[in-house]
C-alpha cells in the first residue's frame, strides 16, 4: 500500500503475488508442504501441494485457501494453485477456487490492526474507498529491514537469512513492488542491492531447494519457480 492508500491500477502482478504470499505463509505456519520428491517428480513444480495440518490459522484468507487445498482431489501443484486462487483458469469447474477481493480484505485487516485507515477519494467519475497509512513508521521499518538484509546484514548465503525475509524479497519482486522499496537508496547502494537481489532472483529454484532443511523453504523456492515460469 502506498501513502495514498491504493495500489496501482496497472500492476497486475500484485494479485498473483499475494496468492504466492498465502501459500508461503501457510507453509511457514506448518499447514501445507510439497509431496515428497520421487524419481518421477524431482522438480519443485512437478510435486503437488499436500496438507500437513488442517487446523485453522485464525486468519480468514489463509483458512479459505487451506480449505480449498484440503478439499481438492486430485491435488494441484504450486503454479496451478497460484492461478486457481487468482482466478486465472480456463476450466469453469475450477472457477470457485478464486479468492475474491483479497487486497480489500487484507486492507480491512490492517485497518483493524491500526496500520491503515479508511477514506473515500473521488477519481473523476467515481468514488473509491482507499486505505492510507495511519502511521508510516510501520512501512518504513519494514522497508528498512528489507534494505538492511541486502546491505549491512548481507551474508552472501541465503540460508543464513531469515525465511520470512527471503520470502519477502522474492515475493516483492513477483508482485512488482521490490524496486519501489529501494528507490530511496543512493545510486551506489541501489546498485549493490540490485546486484545482490538479482543473485537470489536469478538462482535456480530446483538447485537451491536441494539445500533446504524445511518444507517452508521448499515452498518459498517453489513459488519463485512458478513465477519464473509464468
Amino acid at each position: 500500500e502506498k501513502e495514498s492508500g491504493y495500489t496501482s491500477f496497472w500492476n497486475d502482478s500484485i494479485s498473483s503475488g499475494l496468492r504466492g504470499c498465502i501459500l508461503v505463509e501457510l507453509a511457514l505456519r506448518g499447514r501445507i508442504q510439497l509431496e515428497p520428491q520421487s524419481s518421477r517428480k524431482r522438480k519443485l513444480l512437478d510435486r503437488k501441494v499436500s496438507v500437513k495440518s488442517s487446523a485453522p490459522t485464525g486468519d480468514m484468507l489463509l483458512d479459505e485457501a487451506l480449505k480449498h487445498i484440503k478439499n481438492t482431489e486430485p491435488p494441484e501443484d504450486v503454479a496451478s494453485w497460484i492461478e486457481l486462487l487468482t482466478g486465472e483458469t480456463w476450466n469453469p469447474l475450477k472457477l470457485h477456487f478464486q479468492m475474491r477481493n483479497v487486497r480489500e480484505r487484507l486492507a480491512k485487516s490492517l485497518v483493524g490492526k491500526g496500520v491503515l485507515s479508511t477514506e473515500k477519494q473521488n477519481f473523476l467519475l467515481f468514488d473509491m474507498t482507499t486505505h492510507p497509512l495511519t502511521d508510516s513508521s510501520e512501512k518504513e521499518r519494514l522497508v528498512q529491514r528489507l534494505q538492511d538484509s541486502l546491505l549491512e546484514r548481507w551474508t552472501n548465503d541465503w540460508r543464513r537469512m531469515s525465511r520470512r525475509m527471503l520470502a519477502l524479497i522474492l515475493l516483492a519482486h513477483a508482485a512488482d513492488v521490490l524496486e519501489n522499496t529501494l528507490s530511496s537508496l543512493s545510486d551506489e547502494r541501489y546498485d549493490t542491492v540490485c546486484s545482490r537481489s538479482r543473485s537470489l532472483l536469478e538462482a535456480n529454484p530446483d538447485l537451491e531447494s536441494a539445500k533446504v532443511k524445511t518444507p517452508a523453504e521448499e515452498m518459498i523456492w517453489a513459488v519463485l519457480a512458478a513465477f519464473n515460469r509464468s
